[in-house]
């Protein structure tokens, strides 16, 4: 073969194999191929025409660039720090700032003054309790901890703290405001409008949480197939009696089991004894239908719109 045959399959080659890394090209090349060979069985002329057919200009692939992916950065809570400086500063005095609280609420807020109960105030508050966070601008946030006594009564106070911006240091930047607490909220109107009479469904529901809380038998013959639950342990309690049982379905309260795969949405009151006394409890239960008989499918952790199986 001369020199300038050789260099054109040469040239060939490297067209092909460039056009080997172009996903748009790929069928272009596996026929160029294909009549290189087929050129080659036939003879010299034939090759050169093959050759001559074949692209040579490839352009370069472009790479991909990485695609950016915007991490959600950690999101500070200076609830707990808050919550642990004001049970500091109530529990401490101006008259010994040698104590363990007044030191603990010095080294959070050095610039913070200390209180100076009177003789005849209210003891320091049982619990403290973070119980709202709002964040006024850049990392600056203002906590309101609610302070509860042993009359019962309790009292809120607003701390201004400031964190960086992942959340790993906090500051108090003043003293705490006495604010008014929270409004209660307006409770929306349940979704467990149907009434259960007793039958199948109550029944069950009263033995699968006497299985759950005090241990009389198995939970897992309660159970649909493929869930998992287990039963509270060591049994708090020592009895368990269904109270009322309300659906969000019809199909709850009917006299008959429904269709096999049927759900029901149910909200099960019971009340639990134990050797300190009596407990008004409630449970959201998710049940399914299956061969005549009411099989739970998860036990709620919230309501029925946001809860989650547990």
């Amino acid at each position: 073969m001369s020199p300038g045959k050789q260099a054109s399959v040469s040239e060939a080659a490297a067209a092909m194999a460039a056009g080997a890394r172009l996903e748009s090209m790929r069928r272009r090349v596996r026929l160029s191929r294909l009549a290189v060979l087929a050129a080659i069985a036939t003879g010299p002329i034939a090759l050169c025409v093959a050759v001559a057919s074949t692209p040579t200009t490839v352009q370069a692939a472009t790479p991909n660039k990485p695609t950016a992916v915007r991490t959600a950065a950690a999101t500070a809570d200076p609830g707990g720090y808050a919550q642990l400086f004001l049970g500091a500063w109530l529990r401490s005095s101006a008259d010994d700032e040698t104590s363990a609280q007044a030191q603990l609420a010095h080294s959070m807020a050095p610039d913070v003054s200390l209180p100076e109960p009177a003789s005849d105030a209210l003891p320091a508050p049982q619990s403290v309790t973070a119980v709202r966070t709002a964040q006024r601008g850049g990392n600056a946030w203002s906590v309101t901890v609610a302070a509860q006594y042993a009359d019962g009564s309790v009292r809120y106070y607003a701390v201004p703290v400031v964190a960086d911006g992942p959340g790993a240091s906090f500051a108090v930047t003043g003293a705490p405001g006495e604010v008014a607490g929270p409004v209660r909220a307006t409770v929306p109107k349940s979704p467990y409008g149907e009434t259960v009479p007793q039958g199948d469904l109550s029944s069950a529901m009263g033995e699968f949480l006497a299985a759950y809380l005090t241990g009389a038998g198995e939970v897992d013959r309660y159970l649909s197939p493929g869930v998992q639950l287990t039963a509270v342990s060591p049994a708090p309690y020592k009895a368990v009696a269904v109270q009322q049982v309300s659906a969000v379905e019809e199909a709850a309260a009917a006299e008959e089991v429904s269709a096999d795969g049927t759900p029901v949405h149910v909200l099960v009151s019971v009340e639990a004894r134990d050797a300190a006394g009596r407990w008004p409890l409630a449970y959201e239960v998710t049940l399914k239908a299956r061969s005549g008989r009411w099989e739970v499918a998860a036990l709620q952790t919230g309501t029925a719109r946001d809860g989650g199986a547990r």
